[in-house]
């Protein structure tokens, strides 16, 4: 190849390079985009209005001002880019194009379900603009402690605004799994057998009341920290709510059922939580497990949007210390607790259920 060729080829790398640089800054554009369509309530208009809504229509049903209405076209086509609406292109004799929605902005739909708010949430996102200072820093912070002065878990007992953001994503984020999880991903299979349950970590008890809902003979019990249980709703004596650390106790149970509990803390915490859930349940012949809900790196389809949000999940956990583990991770960790055998069953995208023996 000749210099001149080399030349060429290197500028020609150099053009793309900044271009993908300059993409992957304005990326939080993304995140920011859709929160504000969520918070205006562009999904939701457009189902009210029949599935299909121009710009100017959208504006009307969601009270944007109309001072506004070239910003919101702007906003819109960017959306559109990124896949959260699709639309048709103006007809001869128009002048706006229609929108629709798509798989993503159906989930966003009020009358559909929705998503967890807490990595849009400003306190989530500023953690990380402390992430080169905590790879720079020698001591054993976490980066949520080095970003905000305190343990995520402090501020949540001291900051009400803060406690009902965590709360409240993760009561948006059961309530579409576990409905995905009964009814299409055989759990009849995974909560056969069992009588007694207790959802460790269970936050307001969307996930508890929706297995109790499921399988009326099963007692569940949702442990929490008292922050989280004052603000559970009464569920008529369906589901029990007990305060308590989770690492001193655990009511005995037939089963343990731990959603996101695991990619918040440590191997040598997580294999102290798993001990103390071994304790409590009977033999794997008797019908005792645990039951893990957390993403299994690897799992799942192999597309790069699922492997991509896996690896930005197990980024995005590192602000309290937690990490996502590939299988062999796991297995050590099962293991070291002292547990026999484990099924791994992904569902929902890049999350899977463990199924864990003792």
């Amino acid at each position: 190849m000749s210099s001149s060729q080399q030349e060429e080829v290197s500028t020609k790398d150099l053009h793309q390079g900044y271009v993908e640089i300059w993409h992957h800054g304005l990326f939080h554009i993304k995140s920011s985009a859709l929160l504000c369509a969520v918070g205006l309530g562009i999904p939701s208009a457009i189902y009210r209005l029949g599935g299909a809504a121009t710009t100017s229509d959208i504006a009307t049903e969601t009270g944007v001002h109309h001072s506004k209405l070239s910003y919101l076209r702007r906003l819109m086509r960017m959306l559109r880019f990124c896949g959260i609406f699709t639309a048709d292109e103006p007809s001869e004799g128009e002048d706006e194009t229609i929108y629709r929605l798509t798989p993503v902005s159906q989930v966003l739909v009020d009358d559909q379900g929705k998503v967890p708010s807490t990595p849009y949430d400003i306190t989530a996102v500023s953690t990380f603009f402390s992430l080169e200072r905590w790879f720079r820093d020698a001591g054993d912070k976490t980066l949520f402690e080095v970003a905000h002065g305190v343990h995520p878990w402090t501020l949540t007992k001291n900051d009400a605004s803060y406690n009902k953001a965590v709360n409240d994503s993760m009561v948006m984020d059961s309530s579409l799994f576990m409905d995905i999880m009964l009814k299409e991903v055989g759990g009849t299979d995974i909560f056969r057998g069992l009588t007694s349950l207790v959802d460790f970590g269970g936050g307001l008890g969307v996930a508890a009341m929706a297995i109790a809902m499921a399988f009326p003979h099963i007692k569940c019990t949702v442990l929490d920290l008292e922050q989280v249980i004052s603000q559970a709703p009464s569920s008529d004596g369906t589901v029990e709510f007990i305060v308590g650390d989770m690492f001193e106790y655990i009511p005995p149970a037939d089963a343990v059922f731990l959603k996101l509990i695991f990619d918040c803390w440590d191997d040598d915490d997580s294999v102290k939580i798993l001990r103390q859930c071994k304790r409590e349940i009977p033999a794997t012949d008797a019908g005792g497990k645990v039951i893990i809900v957390n993403c299994v790196l690897g799992y799942g389809p192999q597309d790069d949007v699922y492997m991509e949000t896996q690896v930005l999940f197990d980024v995005y956990m590192m602000r309290y210390g937690g990490a996502q583990r590939e299988e062999h991770e796991w297995k050590r960790i099962f293991s070291e607790a002292g547990f026999s055998d484990y099924n791994i069953t992904p569902i929902f995208g890049f999350q899977s259920i463990i199924e864990v023996f003792p």
